[in-house]
């Protein structure tokens, strides 16, 4: 007999039992299906929770958003006909959106003078003077985006003393090296910030001065550019741990010749530090901040973060309204009531904010943000003393 199962009765075995054996049957037979709606039940709640998680993507969840092609459809979804007679957003500036382009460049680094040789109706030419000049300013690439420079030092004779004296180098090239200052700054920009490989950077450079860099070379100028910028990085590290009042931090996978990594960053709107690691452990985290921090730390809620000695820690908006999202899809009581709840309430911060953003009224934003911290703890209140009720 399996565990939890009926017995399978029979007739001729009963007859001959006693009245408290039976009684025994019968209450063993009575309490089975209580244990099995139990089971039933659990089981319900266990295959919503994985539905819900199988149909997770990067707007209800912190999944990226590079796993949501997984999952659509290779057919176009037939539109309703509200969404059909709805007008569709075009790429580009939308109307009413302040251009950036046609407002020029703000310099302008050569005039080209475009004048009429002869007239087409009888051939002859023109007066000297204009009577109408039209202007439009392009940005081109010019023939030769990079040009080979050699730089001639000359030793020369004091005409007094008889000192014999060499000229400094330009500080546009390091002695010794074959490519320029400002060119090993482009490099490092394209391949450490582009990502572009070595490879592609020999074509670029073929491209744009007809020159043959080997790759060996490459490798050996982003290897000088991580010297000469480390001893700035580390400085950026101690100014950060002692002036920056909050700090942004988060971390992301990132695949270095086939084992992945991680790549943090601990930015603010005046910069960005960017640390490269082997782990995601609270150890890289101190690394950068030090055992405790004394501001605000704003992140998301990776377990690394939490608990971490911090004055204040500010949890990512974005990150909690994918998890009431998910709530609101989860079986349960009042799932669906309170995820829909404090969604509503993410948005409007979120609404405020980009108003904040355009309007600059610091005073507007504070009484806003002064009811707006009431709200929040009204609807924390409500649902944290109902869920007491209920444990009762």
């Amino acid at each position: 007999m399996e565990k939890n199962l009926p017995l399978e009765l029979d007739r001729e075995i009963l007859i001959q039992l006693a009245p408290e054996q039976l009684v025994e049957i019968i209450v063993f037979q009575a309490s089975v299906p209580i244990k099995l709606n139990s089971r039933i039940l659990e089981l319900e709640q266990e295959i919503g929770k994985l539905k819900a998680s199988r149909d997770l993507d990067s707007k209800t969840s912190s999944k990226p958003p590079s796993g949501d092609i997984l999952k659509k459809s290779e057919k176009k979804p037939e539109s309703s006909d509200g969404e059909s007679q709805a007008p569709k957003r075009k790429p580009g500036g939308q109307p009413g959106h302040p251009g950036k382009t046609r407002k020029g460049f703000g310099r302008v680094d050569r005039w080209e003078i475009l004048r009429p040789e002869c007239c087409c109706c009888c051939g002859t030419g023109f007066f000297k003077d204009k009577i109408k000049i039209e202007t439009q300013q392009v940005a081109q690439l010019v023939e030769r985006p990079i040009e080979i420079v050699e730089y001639q030092r000359h030793t020369c004779v004091c005409e007094h003393c008889g000192n014999v004296q060499a000229s400094d180098w330009s500080p546009e090239l390091v002695p010794g090296q074959d490519i320029g200052v400002r060119l090993q700054a482009f490099l490092g920009w394209i391949n450490n910030y582009g990502h572009l490989s070595y490879e592609k950077q020999q074509e670029l450079l073929w491209e744009l001065g007809q020159i043959e860099i080997g790759v060996g070379t490459l490798v050996t100028t982003n290897e000088r550019i991580d010297v000469a910028v480390n001893k700035s990085v580390s400085s950026l590290k101690n100014w950060i741990q002692q002036t920056q009042p909050n700090i942004h931090c988060d971390e992301t996978p990132w695949v270095v010749k086939g084992v992945k990594e991680w790549l943090w960053i601990f930015a603010q709107t005046n910069f960005a530090l960017f640390h490269a690691a082997d782990t995601r452990s609270r150890a890289e985290l101190e690394t950068i901040l030090g055992l405790n921090y004394s501001g605000v730390l704003s992140s998301d809620d990776y377990s690394v973060y939490n608990g971490y000695d911090v004055k204040t820690q500010q949890k990512c908006l974005a990150h909690l309204r994918r998890h009431f999202k998910k709530l609101i899809q989860l079986p349960g009581l009042n799932n669906q009531k309170i995820g829909e709840k404090f969604v509503k309430l993410i948005d409007e911060a979120f609404k405020n904010y980009s108003l904040f953003q355009q309007n600059q009224n610091i005073s507007e934003w504070f009484a806003w943000a002064w009811e707006f911290k009431l709200k929040v703890k009204s609807s924390l209140d409500k649902w944290i003393a109902f869920a007491f009720l209920r444990s009762q």
